[in-house]
């Protein structure tokens, strides 16, 4: 396993209760050996004007999912992660119900760690996928 501990999920969702990732409804809802998932509803919070999951909303999942996976990883007394950059290609349009994002790791550096993060509808069709490079900081 990647990750320092197994996380708690309900620690995880309790977390972000106050934050971007409770106003978009993100929840995380499993964690594996070298992988973090999560769910978001696609509806009003989500949707941008014309009726589809906005693009930035997908990103805020990303990040989400890559920022607390990579933290995850890290002795949280000793290091932090934040955020270097993020790109994200949306590939299919989701209009309803919600989507899943999986976040796994690519690089996890002393310095440096990359994730990828693809998020799927609930067709298990690829509706986006993202990449986040973060800087790993001393306390």
């Amino acid at each position: 396993m990647i990750f320092t501990e197994k996380p708690d999920l309900n620690f995880l969702n309790q977390m972000g209760k106050e934050s971007m990732t409770g106003f978009l409804e993100i929840t995380y809802t499993a964690i594996g050996d070298d992988f973090l998932e999560a769910t978001m509803p696609v509806g009003p919070k989500t949707k941008q004007p014309f009726g589809l999951l906005h693009g930035g909303a997908s990103v805020v999942l990303a990040e989400s999912l890559g920022s607390v996976a990579a933290s995850l990883t890290l002795e949280n007394d000793k290091a932090y992660a934040v955020g270097l950059e993020i790109n994200a290609n949306h590939l299919r349009p989701v209009k309803e119900g919600s989507v899943t994002g999986r976040a796994t790791p690519i690089h996890l550096g002393k310095k440096t760690q990359v994730w990828e993060i693809k998020i799927k509808d609930n067709k298990d069709r690829l509706s986006c996928i993202s990449r986040i490079t973060l800087a790993i900081l001393e306390k």
